[in-house]
């Protein structure tokens, strides 16, 4: 044994307990709005900021030390107040940040309310379906995605896209298959008010939250259906896949369907979790998220589906192309891309 490789094991593994054990107490800072309000009031003892929020003091104190301790706060010993610097506040406090990570939290704390059924699924090679998922992991789901497309659809993806943007702009039909709560559809739809806007999902809850978010944005142009990617109906210059294709179970019939909903020149984005195409590629901080994400939702969401391909989060832009093609698609390229993300661009 190599007692210095123990101590290393040892230490990255009370790194990530310490995460572990902090997916509570970030939630309660979320749901509260503790990280808003320490980076408005600026140095805040536990006793100032208790009279701020109107919260219980010895509670705030536990709080603030173990946020400081995770490095998620600032500590200044000599005045006893917390603060948040710049960096923590895009990633904490600003929900508008490209960076805000607080909701990774909810999926976590969601990931974990499926472990018996996902542990029995081991064992019977059994999925479990996305209504069937605990702990709002639809929520999760939505809230994760949000600042990815708030802070690159409009601004970057769609513009990488060939020509795409021309269409929207003089009036296009769009499809959103798997668009989950409707906010990737929102934010395009606000963005060109010209062109019509479709959401299409299997999962009737995620359906009427995407109904709700639309009538809040008053907005005309966009509408939300209950269907599957191989029966969703209409005709379409531009065809959506937001972090969705992986989680289908038939991934290669769907892109088929696809295909034969676009008009002549139409184009299909296909927005997928960041990843290379062998597991080594893949062995970095964002593919740990990503393949535990997978084994936990994914894969057992894929396996609850006709054919149930389980591609995973993980699959690659190799394999991607591979399924993309096998609908009849002759061309996909990589238009774009973040630390989280793939943008793949495929035409007829």
């Amino acid at each position: 044994m190599n007692e210095a490789k123990l101590h290393e094991l040892v230490g990255r593994l009370l790194q990530d307990l310490g995460g572990a054990f902090s997916v509570p107490l970030v939630r309660i800072g979320e749901s509260l709005g503790l990280y808003q309000k320490l980076a408005e009031a600026g140095p805040a003892t536990p006793e100032s900021f208790a009279a701020l929020t109107d919260l219980d003091e010895r509670y705030l104190r536990e709080w603030l030390a173990a946020q400081a301790a995770s490095g998620y706060v600032d500590f200044d010993a000599t005045t006893g107040a917390y603060s948040m610097n710049p960096e923590q506040v895009m990633v904490f406090a600003n929900t508008d940040s490209p960076v805000y990570l607080a909701p990774a939290f909810e999926a976590a704390s969601a990931f974990g309310a499926n472990k018996d059924t996902i542990e029995e699924g081991f064992k019977t090679g059994e999925g479990l379906g996305w209504s069937n998922m605990g702990g709002c992991c639809f929520c999760a789901t939505a809230n994760f995605f949000r600042p990815g497309y708030q802070n690159h659809l409009v601004q970057e993806w769609l513009p990488s896209l060939d020509g795409v943007v021309d269409k929207l702009k003089q009036g296009g039909a769009v499809a959103d298959v798997g668009c989950g709560h409707g906010l990737s559809t929102i934010f395009m739809a606000k963005a060109f008010p010209n062109s019509t806007f479709n959401g299409f999902d299997f999962h009737q809850g995620s359906v009427d939250a995407a109904n709700a978010h639309a009538k809040e944005h008053g907005l005309k142009n966009v509408s939300f259906k209950t269907a599957v990617a191989k029966d969703f109906t209409g005709e379409y210059d531009l065809v959506c896949l937001f972090d969705c294709l992986h989680d289908m179970g038939d991934p290669a019939g769907a892109m088929k369907h696809i295909k034969s909903r676009l008009k002549p020149q139409g184009t299909c984005v296909i927005v997928e979790p960041m990843a290379g195409d062998t597991v080594q590629d893949n062995l970095n901080p964002v593919g740990r998220l990503y393949y535990s994400a997978s084994t936990m939702v994914c894969v057992p969401t894929s396996k609850a589906q006709e054919v149930g391909a389980a591609l995973g989060a993980q699959a690659g832009q190799k394999k991607l192309t591979e399924v993309i093609t096998s609908g009849g698609f002759k061309s996909v390229r990589r238009a774009a891309e973040t630390p989280f993300n793939m943008v793949l661009e495929a035409t007829a």
